[in-house]
């Protein structure tokens, strides 16, 4: 998916941070052999054990291992009481890792750690200006202002304001139960209603939380399912194939704009074959839609359409289009 070149910028970010850790670690060792004698005095002794048991077990003479083992136990909980005594951290000279579960290795075994994973993910959209727009588009900036408050929409029974607190009360609870329950959302309602930024809301909340969040336009999505499906380029399989991986293995996918695209009965199939396979992997996806539930019905085949009815939360997003809105005030 990545080029040789970003790859290995992502890796040499890997080990300065690692490197820089265990720097720190070090010069925190220094001052507590410092301010601390007698840990330090523990510490070659904690050494010396370690040296004369490996010489036991490579002699054969087990006999006093045991009693070796207790003592560095004891040496252990001396060295943290030391620590605590003189108002430090017990972890206080362990390396301090952006990501503990790899250590800044960016793998756990042989598998990629999910914050090697998101970084991934991050290079390659950081064209699409996806991170500059979280800045601008989350729940801190979301106005509920834009919404009127003074007719009710028909099928909601609620006011457009009504209804979006509802809609973003929903949204917040999606993002607390995300590790529990992974739900999927459909976002549905007229153009301008704040689909896209609610989307961004939810992306911005999870990507803080080390959660890999994959975020295309449904056009971008055929488009690299098209491509992965009738590839006749063999040394560009290998990049579409962890692209199609990341898009059927992210945490979450948003699917931004379904309708907008051209559609047809390969596409149908392929978006139930995303939808689908997602959900039997229990990874969350958000749809968000132009489109009202009786066009999609329409629109897509009835596998599709009866996967995401069943299997997604339907969340209608009424009033009128913000972007005007803004235009004209």
């Amino acid at each position: 998916m990545l080029k040789n070149l970003p790859y290995t910028k992502i890796m040499n970010t890997y080990e300065e941070r690692r490197l820089q850790a265990r720097h720190d670690a070090l010069v925190r060792y220094g001052e507590i052999k410092e301010a601390i004698p007698e840990y330090a005095a523990l510490e070659e002794k904690l050494a010396s054990n370690s040296i004369s048991y490996a010489k036991m077990a490579l002699s054969g003479n087990t006999s006093s291992m045991d009693k070796l083992i207790q003592e560095n136990a004891s040496i252990i909980q001396q060295k943290e009481k030391l620590l605590l005594k003189h108002g430090f951290p017990r972890d206080y000279l362990e390396p301090a890792y952006a990501c503990q579960d790899c250590q800044d290795t960016g793998y756990i075994g042989s598998e990629k750690c999910h914050c090697l994973k998101q970084a991934i993910v991050n290079f390659l959209y950081s064209q699409s200006n996806l991170s500059s727009i979280l800045k601008e588009e989350n729940f801190s900036t979301f106005q509920t202002g834009y919404y009127p408050n003074d007719w009710a929409e028909e099928s909601t029974g609620l006011t457009p304001r009504d209804n979006i607190l509802r809609v973003l009360a929903e949204c917040r609870l999606f993002i607390q139960d995300f590790d529990k329950k992974r739900d999927s959302l459909l976002l549905y309602g007229n153009t301008g209603v704040g689909k896209t930024f609610l989307c961004n809301c939810i992306a911005k909340e999870l990507l803080d939380t080390s959660h890999t969040v994959v975020y295309l336009t449904a056009f971008q999505l055929f488009d690299i399912l098209e491509k992965y499906k009738f590839n006749r380029v063999p040394e560009e399989y290998p990049a579409l194939e962890e692209k199609v991986r990341y898009i059927l293995d992210s945490d979450l996918l948003i699917i931004d704009d379904l309708g907008t695209e051209s559609t047809n009965s390969f596409l149908a199939a392929q978006l139930y074959l995303c939808v689908n396979e997602r959900l039997l992997k229990q990874k969350s996806t958000i749809i968000s839609t132009n489109l009202s539930v009786d066009d999609l019905n329409k629109l897509y085949s009835e596998r599709v359409f009866s996967r995401i009815i069943s299997s997604y939360r339907l969340l209608k997003i009424t009033g009128t289009d913000i972007r005007l809105k803004k235009a004209f005030s």
